[in-house]
């Protein structure tokens, strides 16, 4: 029908032309008069019509064209079509084009992906991988999760014009050990057993069996392929006067069982089972058995038993009525941090000293007393600041096993509880000394200040002269420590640049080589094609430096003052796809310049490792440290955007050879103009031109040290205690060169006085004196004409200071 609408539609158009073509040989008589003018220009326009005819039937109909232009996602649909896979197509504006049957029965097409019914992390996991598939081409492969399923999900980008998404979505089976278990029961293990006069059963905490062994399905229902789930357990068993247990249907006829109750806990639940809060493992011994069997066995349990327990993933341990170990499968070994070695002789003999009593009587209790279950809070030997719940159970009827022990498997919590806490603390303790660090700046300004008022009137060779000197070298000698208190709480002035790492070790090296001396021997190796990075120069100098310290003391300490060794300084390029192949939860995925610093110093015990970067830690003897260096080191590296992490390097016989510290540092996206930018040291004239200046800090001496100062220049110079007081005395007289301001103070702060100050006067230059980070209170105190002034300062510091901020404002 398509075919015929356009022969129509052609056949008119042709009649059109036709019409035009016998209209315009008219003309042409009309105009010329001639009769062979006239023929000649109808035949060439009858050629012409020929030749236009041949060509549009050979052209395909536009509306053919049109329609076989449209993909056909029927097709698409049937290709993508892959058993268990999920595959989605979506186009640029996240809209679903097509999508596969396994995609329908678990998102639905009412969602497009990266927008689907999963958790809110996972949803901020698909948006992410949108967005680095949009960019890069594909994502990696991440995780997400609904209240019941999981799938490893990634995207791609596909298309002539790339502009859609390939969405696959692989589900992942989570692992379930009881599931595991209750398959064991229910198969070939379970008539292994069966045989052996052991029936069992998987009883979930309401009572209910969840799977039986097919020889407690005979002998509880009379037939071993009975469904038995869903069933009470106690209501298939009755008890004597005798307090005997027998299966319910076989009564008296049958013989009477050992029931054996084992506590089961998953183990990433992190503790032991408590009764009535996880499923149990019912074990019904024959007593027959057991009498002639069981009783006779010289160690208290069959191959299959131990077979069974091996397999278990609780920990799980038998001893017989005087405390003696019989058995103990490898996660209860595991978790009493006894992995490799012998076994010992008791219980006891796992836990710390002062629990030993403590131990010794409960299973001493449980292995004599009747049948019963408990559990006990003790501290092993492995980890004694760690305690623990072992589960205790008294059986009956299995020889000399009498008492079962359990323990969760929590090493991997352990861990992850201890880098909390440790992070933690590091975060606290940065708070507490930046905080010092703040209050005792104030102090130094005011001791430092008056230092330099008392030598303007002291010549050398008065006699008070030297002491002055002495007071304020020691005076800056706090003032070095307060600056690495606040670097490690990440809060000290820092003057970022965009820098090459290599130049900062080139800056250094000659320095390090006199640190180290003649038998340590320093190398340096640099990738090609290093990012840069932004940070303060001479803080990574230090960095530099305090390692080098270290280095040559850990080699020194080792084989003493002549001891050679070697120290090494790397730096490498390390790209966005290399960070998340490394699958780290800590460093963020993006370019970084690594430096790595090793030595071969013996490295640093594992002991300590978590406590290195910790303030005041030292392992060196006392007078010898003050245990800031890899503190200050820490901090630096923080605040400059950046992660450290230390470990020990191994050598060919797996000893351990030395330390590694390893830095990364983000690459600074710098424009050309930066990159070429040379720092160039301008010499400031020495304002003269005097001022008057209103000066607001809260301390009483440092604003008589800061006021003292400006006088002797000439300034004319107004105090005010705190924000309160600036803001009338600008209201009284707005005529102010310039403020001078602290930045935390009582009742109004200093920005909050600055910004009222720029209400009254829009241009007033406001120079902030504080102990902390500059880039900090940049970040939190947005004011255009703000400058900077780091405490403790001295008369001279402060009075430069005005100076160029009043001669930068009269250019």
């Amino acid at each position: 029908m398509l075919t015929a609408r356009h022969e129509s539609r052609r056949l008119v158009d042709t009649l059109g032309v036709a019409a035009a073509v016998l209209a315009s040989i008219a003309m042409i008589r009309l105009v010329t008069g001639s009769t062979v003018v006239t023929l000649a220009y109808g035949g060439g326009l009858v050629v012409l019509g020929l030749i236009a005819f041949a060509a549009g039937r050979r052209r395909a109909p536009p509306a053919a064209i049109a329609d076989g232009a449209v993909p056909d996602w029927a097709v698409t649909g049937a290709a993508i079509e892959q058993p268990g896979v999920a595959i989605a197509i979506t186009d640029r504006a996240n809209r679903l084009v097509c999508a596969n049957a396994a995609y329908e029965l678990w998102f639905g097409s009412a969602h497009a992906p990266p927008r689907l019914p999963v958790d809110g992390a996972s949803a901020e996991l698909l948006a992410r991988a949108a967005r680095t598939a949009w960019r890069e081409g594909d994502s990696a492969q991440v995780t997400i999760a609904d209240e019941e399923q999981s799938w490893a999900a990634a995207a791609q980008r596909a298309g002539r014009a790339d502009d859609y998404l390939i969405w696959r979505f692989a589900p992942i089976v989570r692992s379930e050990p009881l599931a595991g278990i209750g398959k064991w029961i229910t198969g070939t293990f379970g008539r292994i057993l069966s045989t052996a006069g052991i029936e069992v059963a998987l009883v979930g905490p309401d009572g209910t069996i969840r799977a039986c062994s097919s020889g407690f399905a005979r002998r509880a229902a009379g037939d071993e392929t009975a469904s038995m789930a869903g069933q009470d357990f106690v209501a298939l068993l009755r008890s004597d006067e005798r307090d005997r247990i027998y299966f319910a249907r076989e009564g008296r006829k049958g013989s009477p069982q050992t029931l054996v109750n084992v506590p089961l806990a998953d183990p990433e639940a992190g503790a032991a089972a408590r009764p009535g809060e996880a499923p149990s493992l019912m074990m019904l011994l024959d007593s027959g058995v057991g009498l002639g069997g069981w009783g006779n066995e010289s160690r208290g349990q069959t191959p299959q038993l131990e077979g069974l327990l091996e397999q278990l993933p609780l920990g799980l341990a038998m001893t017989d009525r005087d405390g003696h170990f019989l058995f103990a499968n490898p996660a209860f070994r595991r978790a009493a941090g006894i992995e490799s070695g012998k076994m010992p002789p008791y219980p006891s003999d796992l836990v710390v000293r002062q629990d030993k009593t403590a131990m010794s009587d409960a299973v001493r209790r449980f292995g004599q007393g009747p049948a019963s279950s408990g559990d006990i809070a003790v501290r092993l030997r492995a980890e004694p600041d760690e305690p623990v719940s072992l589960g205790l159970a008294g059986v009956r009827g299995l020889g000399d096993a009498a008492v079962l022990l359990s323990l969760a498997d929590t090493t991997e919590e352990t861990r992850l509880k201890r880098q909390v806490a440790q992070a933690t603390k590091m975060q606290a303790v940065g708070q507490l000394a930046g905080g010092v660090a703040h209050d005792f700046n104030n102090v130094l300004t005011a001791i430092i200040g008056y230092c330099d008022l008392m030598l303007l009137r002291h010549t050398p060779g008065d006699s008070d002269y030297d002491d002055i000197q002495q007071i304020k070298a020691n005076s800056n000698r706090a003032a070095s420590l307060t600056r690495q208190l606040l670097a490690f709480s990440r809060q000290q002035t820092l003057q970022p640049e965009v820098i090459q790492l290599p130049d900062i070790i080139s800056e250094v090296s000659q320095l390090m080589k006199r640190l180290l001396g003649a038998r340590i021997t320093l190398k340096t190796h640099h990738d090609r094609d290093l990012g840069p990075v932004r940070a303060d120069p001479r803080q990574l100098e230090q960095v530099v430096i305090n390692l080098a310290v270290n280095a040559r003391d850990a080699i020194q300490a080792r084989g003493g003052e002549h001891a050679t060794g070697t120290l090494s300084f790397t730096t490498r390029r390390v790209a966005a796809r290399d960070v998340r192949r490394m699958g780290s939860e800590i460093i963020p995925s993006g370019d970084y310049t690594v430096l790595i610093a090793e030595d071969t110093g013996g490295g640093i015990p594992l002991a300590n490792l978590p406590k290195i970067f910790e303030p005041f830690f030292t392992t060196k003897e006392q007078g010898k440290g003050t245990g800031l260096g890899l503190s200050t080191v820490y901090g630096i590296v923080k605040q400059s955007g950046g992660f450290i992490f230390a470990d020990n390097v191994m050598g060919p016989d797996k000893a351990i050879k030395g330390a590694r510290f390893t830095i990364y540092l983000p690459v600074h996206e710098a424009t050309e103009e930066e990159l070429r930018k040379i720092e160039s040291v301008e010499e400031t004239r020495e304002w003269s031109g005097g001022g008057r200046i209103l000066l607001v800090e809260d301390e009483d001496m440092v604003r008589a040290v800061a006021e003292r100062a400006l006088t002797r220049q000439g300034y004319t110079v107004v105090t005010a205690a705190d924000g309160d007081e600036g803001v009338e005395a600008v209201r009284d007289n707005p005529d102010f060169d310039m403020v001078v301001s602290d930045v935390v103070m009582p009742s109004m702060d200093g920005p909050a006085m600055a910004r009222e100050i720029r209400s009254m006067v829009p241009t007033m230059p406001v120079l902030f004196m504080s102990g902390y980070a500059e880039e900090q209170l940049r970040r939190e105190i947005d004011i255009e004409g703000m400058y900077f002034i780091p405490k403790p300062f001295s008369v001279a510091q402060i009075a430069a200071k005005v100076g160029e901020v009043l001669q930068a404002r009269r250019r």
